[in-house]
């Protein structure tokens, strides 16, 4: 049995972080309420997978959430830390367990949190960014994502509304800024992930739906930036990138398009990225989705339809096939296999 925690808005009906139980093949087992949390939007796991973290409200304020997990997949709620303001949009973990960083887009910020036998103990720094872009929606600074690279030396942030890229290293949890990339004016740059060996970054953005591939030198700088479309020319519809998923062998990038509403999948080769398929979520607005860890399932989240897509993913060619779709979980953004 395959298990994922699916995040989600609780604006109508969700009541907050739901468990998917999944045969081997994909089929849709159980769907159930695991914790009652306000606005658990996006969720990170524990290496060890006995603890998972969440983005939420508390008493009105913005804060991230620790639980327990327990053996039957149930969430045993352990502490909080809040902030006045909007509740942050991302979470990850490192695999020490000793530190936990958020962004948050509403107040433009990266945070650092010291975490202790699973529990969060106390916010350790923030940075502030500053300026803005040329877009709309570009008023001000939106870090949308704070991450650590796959040796965890340093720490990535990207800001739609500054299009900007900035590494950090950690000085016993304390952020400092090690360098900064510009992406193209307008861009929106939103998620980053990593090539195993580090040799390699690629960005997703929302408000072009590109994929930025860049050289990374494992030591906080990103060069030579190539970009790709991810939208069949002439594509009219309103959208917005989201999500970037990297497989586990470096040679495949998946990215999910809202407007689009599908899953573009790219070889990763010598030359540059080759786009291979666009497949549909069907359902509306994938806000997320995720890989299993052996990259042979994964799940989109359709916010708009409240519903998950699951997929059967084939690692030697890259593609996915759609094994159940319309599967109902309310106000679906984030999928977390375990």
């Amino acid at each position: 049995m395959v298990r994922a925690y699916i995040g989600t808005y609780t604006k109508a009906t969700s009541e907050g972080i739901y468990l998917v139980e999944l045969s081997e093949e994909g089929k849709v087992l159980e769907v159930r309420n695991v914790a009652k949390v306000d606005n658990p939007t996006y969720l990170a796991l524990s290496n060890d997978n006995k603890y998972l973290y969440s983005v939420s409200r508390v008493d009105g304020k913005g804060a991230v959430t620790s639980f327990e997990v327990e053996e039957n997949g149930t969430l045993k709620e352990l502490t909080s830390v809040a902030q006045e303001g909007n509740p942050p949009c991302y979470v990850e973990l490192n695999s020490e367990k000793n530190t936990l960083l958020s962004a948050n887009y509403h107040l433009g910020t990266i945070d650092s949190y010291s975490v202790e036998n699973g529990e969060l103990v106390k916010l350790l720094s923030t940075d502030h960014h500053e300026g803005s872009g040329v877009h709309e929606r570009q008023e001000k600074p939106h870090v949308h994502f704070s991450g650590f690279t796959p040796s965890e030396k340093y720490v990535f942030s990207c800001d739609l509304g500054t299009d900007e890229i900035t590494s950090y290293k950690l000085n016993e949890g304390v952020l400092e800024k090690v360098a900064t990339f510009k992406a193209k004016d307008g861009s929106g740059v939103r998620h980053i992930v990593f090539s195993s060996d580090e040799k390699q970054a690629f960005v997703m953005t929302e408000l072009t739906s590109e994929v930025i591939a860049f050289d990374y030198d494992g030591e906080g700088n990103l060069t030579n930036p190539a970009y790709y479309p991810t939208l069949p020319e002439g594509f009219s519809l309103e959208n917005k990138g989201s999500a970037i998923k990297i497989s586990n062998d470096n040679r495949f990038i998946y990215v999910s398009n809202r407007g689009q509403d599908a899953i573009v999948v790219f070889e990763n080769t010598e030359s540059g990225l080759k786009q291979l398929q666009t497949i549909s979520t069907e359902g509306q607005g994938p806000r997320d989705f995720d890989l299993s860890k052996d990259n042979t399932l994964a799940i989109a989240t359709n916010e708009n339809s409240g519903t998950i897509t699951v997929y059967i993913v084939n690692k030697k060619i890259g593609e996915l096939t759609v094994v159940a779709s319309e599967v109902v979980v309310p106000e679906a953004v984030c999928a977390k296999f375990i």
